[in-house]
């Protein structure tokens, strides 16, 4: 019992020191440039695989999900992105307009100003939930990858608009609007 198990641990170390050496000669030369996006991406994979970044780059797919962008233009601020997101890194606030405040490029009725509209991408997982559940589609997943930094607050990315004057005008005109309303329905 004993000495097939000793025999056992020999014949995986063995194994292992073969496919060891077998990639040690094989990473002698170097791979030529391969597309991802092509059929036979993984069956040529001999040589020496590490990319010289920035001098060589991967190529991206077209279905790659990358760093999030968001239109702010576009959207109408349902929060439907942060809903959905499973980490909680798409963080809204929303102000309340008396009426309309324009259009959409898709035609949706814009009602509610972004006071802010800020996403984590330290804490995102790039599952693509957020785009998917857009009703605009203004929030995107780019093929943009390379945004390093050494600060994570750097990975917080702001895409709302407005100013501190302009949140507390925006507030105060609901506000205005909320006591006209108020007093209207007291008469």
């Amino acid at each position: 019992m004993i000495l097939k198990a000793t025999l056992n641990g020999f014949a995986t170390a063995i194994k292992g020191m073969l496919l060891t050496i077998k990639h040690l000669f094989g990473a002698r030369g170097s791979r030529k440039e391969l597309d991802i996006r092509k059929e036979n991406y993984f069956d040529e994979q001999n040589g020496v695989t590490t990319v010289q970044y920035p001098k060589q780059e991967m190529p991206i797919p077209e279905v790659a999900r990358y760093q999030l962008e968001v239109e702010i233009d576009d959207c109408i601020v349902c929060d439907l992105c942060a809903k959905a997101c499973p980490v909680d890194c798409i963080d809204i606030l929303a102000i309340k307009s008396p009426e309309a405040i324009g259009k959409t490029s898709d035609g949706s009725v814009k009602r509610l100003y972004a006071e802010k509209f800020d996403i984590d991408m330290a804490k995102c997982m790039y599952c693509g939930l957020c785009t998917v559940v857009c009703p605009t589609e203004c929030i995107t997943m780019t093929n943009q990858y390379d945004r390093t930094t050494t600060k994570l607050t750097d990975l917080i990315y702001d895409f709302g608009e407005m100013t501190d004057e302009e949140v507390l005008q925006r507030k105060q005109e609901w506000t205005k609007f909320q006591a006209d309303k108020e007093a209207a329905k007291a008469k």
